[in-house]
Formats: C-alpha cells, structure tokens, sequence
C-alpha cells in the first residue's frame, strides 16, 4: 500500500508538471512571438525566438538536474507547440500585437506562474534540495526571456523588471513550504501559481520593485 501510495503521488506531480509546462510553453511561445515580430523579424526568426523564450528556462532546468537530454528536445510536443504557435501568431499579426499591454502582462505573469511551479516541482522529483529547486523554479521561469532579450539585443527584463525572478522564487518558495506543511502536489502547486502570479501582477500594477543603488 505505501508503495502504491508513493506511486500515485510521483504520477500526480508528473502530470502537475506536464501540463504546466505544456500550458506556459504555449503563454510564452506567443510573448516571444510578440516579441520578435516588434523587433522586426522574419517568419523563421519569429519560430526561433517562440522556441527559445518558451523553452530555454525549461532546458537549462533539465541540464543541471540532470535529465538529459532536455524534455524540450526529447518530446516532440513541446518544439511543435513552439512552432505551430508562432507560425499561428505571425499569421496573424495585426490581431496579435493589437492586444492591450494589460493582457500581455497577464499572460506573462501567468506563463511565468506555470514555469516556476513546473520548474520547482520537477525539480523535486529529482530528489533535489529544496532550496536549489526553488532556484530551479526561478531558473524555469526566467531563463528563456533573458536568452530571449539577448537574441533580440536588449537588457533581459529579468535584471530592470519591477518583482520578475522574486515573483517567480516566490511561487518556489510556496510550492516547497505547502509541500512541507502536507498538502497534496496539486494543492501545493495552484498555492504556489497563485502566489506568482499575484504578486507578479500586483508589482506591475504597482510600481512595487526591489532597492536599487543610487550612484551619483
């Protein structure tokens, strides 16, 4: 029975994951096409970016805990999520960049709830401690719009954004302490999305930032 037990609970946070990776690759795919579409892309350069802000974050994830080769390579799911989005989004362009930069930042801060909560929770199964896998969460969230901003040659949002990576630690951080307190994975990882998320939209609507120095 324990053994069972123990089974259900690795299947259900496989599936927690696999669905919120699939979910803010899409979220992300779309950003990224966004993105690159402003800056004056082609069609194949509007693919590659999509491919890259939805699933660098997930690949350096993999490469340092060790799950090689990457989920993003070894699945084909997510590379023709990518695509297919992309391909979607520059069709129709003159719809997509007409969306309200309320909506864009929702959609970010949700894409970056579901990385973060992914991240961390895979991170987990791989037995890592849970302070790196809450940097794991962050690195999942993060790392595919910082490659994302250096392709496109500007300073990755993740080092001026007002509360970015400290949202995404934060939904981590609520993931592992929910984890701690015994609530189920499913439970612990919408506590851990929701805290991202909030908080991540609550620092935009507000200016909220972290200190920074004042240097004359």
């Amino acid at each position: 029975m324990p053994t069972l037990s123990i089974r259900n609970v690795k299947l259900n946070v496989e599936a927690i994951v696999l669905v919120a990776d699939l979910v803010g690759t899409v979220v992300f795919a779309v950003e990224g096409a966004l993105s690159a579409m402003r800056g004056g892309l082609d069609l194949l350069g509007v693919m590659v970016i999509s491919f890259v802000a939805a699933l660098g974050g997930g690949v350096i994830r993999d490469l340092l805990i060790g799950d090689t080769p990457p989920n993003a390579i070894r699945d084909w799911r997510y590379p023709a999520l990518t695509f297919a989005t992309g391909v979607v989004a520059f069709i129709f362009h003159s719809a997509a960049q007409q969306f309200p930069i309320g909506l864009v930042t929702v959609l970010d801060a949700a894409g970056l709830a579901l990385f973060a909560v992914a991240g961390v929770e895979k991170a987990l199964l791989f037995r890592i401690r849970p302070f790196v896998a809450m940097l794991m969460g962050t690195v999942t969230g993060v790392g595919g719009g910082a490659i994302r901003d250096v392709l496109l040659a500007r300073v990755p949002v993740v080092l001026h954004s007002d509360i970015y990576a400290t949202a995404a630690f934060a939904g981590a951080f609520t993931v592992v302490a929910a984890r701690r307190a015994g609530l189920p994975p499913g439970l612990a990882a919408l506590a851990g999305g929701m805290a991202c998320f909030v908080l991540r939209v609550l620092a935009v609507s507000y200016g909220w930032h972290l200190p920074k120095a004042s240097l004359g």
